[in-house]
């Protein structure tokens, strides 16, 4: 069986981090039996990063790579009706997911608000965690948002660069269905992947305010998870 290694669940969530959790919703929509392995530690990834997964021996990494490794593989056919003006689409929200990313990430780490009772509700839920781990942690991805650039934002133009990205995402979900129509496809999976990590989070930050004021996002989140959560 597969073996998905992904960062731990969190309010529900099956993954705290939107890459994993892309994977896991793709793999659970897909219908692909897989096992699931929560760690806290990624240095034995591939490039240190998760999720990966093994399969029959072959591990793969990046979540964009797991998935176009399972549907050539085992031949899926979620995205088989898709026209390359589709799928050219669905890159384009690929990588401006990876901005909202950044930006979801510095709410929880970089911005003294909302890591604070991040931190609780993850020692609360992860006992085996304690504030000196997260603390360090949230110096590493200190020194990530600075050379990655988000780091030297002030807050404000930070979410509002997140705001930006998930108003693209309001104005392409419909209010029933998915993005490309009755049946969800590996970008409703990505989409989920991120939407779900500011969705079902109790902390009241900008990205979630901008959700929650858009019954079309919550729908769709709510749909998603509801399918790859049984």
């Amino acid at each position: 069986m597969i073996t998905l290694y992904s960062y731990p669940e969190l309010f529900g969530v099956a993954d705290n981090n939107g890459y994993g959790l892309k994977v896991f919703a793709f793999m659970r929509i897909a219908g692909i039996p897989f096992h699931h392995e929560q760690v806290f530690d990624a240095s034995g990834a591939p490039r240190g990063q998760l999720p990966y997964i093994v399969d029959e021996g072959q591990t793969i990494g990046d979540s964009e790579a797991i998935i176009a490794h399972l549907i050539y593989k085992y031949r899926l056919t979620i995205d088989r009706g898709l026209s390359t003006q589709d799928r050219d689409h669905n890159l384009l929200l690929i990588r401006m997911l990876d901005d909202l990313y950044w930006v979801m990430s510095y709410s929880r780490w970089k911005d003294e608000r909302y890591f604070l009772p991040f931190r609780d509700a993850f020692m609360a839920q992860h006992p085996r965690v304690d504030a000196a781990g997260l603390d360090k942690a949230r110096e590493y991805n200190a020194q990530r948002y600075h050379y990655q650039g988000i780091g030297r934002y002030a807050p404000d133009q930070a979410y509002a660069r997140g705001v930006a990205d998930l108003r693209v995402l309001a104005d392409l979900i419909p209010e029933n269905g998915y993005v490309h129509g009755a049946r969800p496809t590996s970008i409703d999976a990505g989409i989920y992947g991120f939407v779900a990590n500011i969705h079902f989070f109790p902390i009241e930050t900008p990205l979630k305010a901008f959700v929650t004021a858009h019954p079309n996002l919550v729908r769709h989140c709510e749909t998603i998870h509801a399918a790859v959560s049984r």
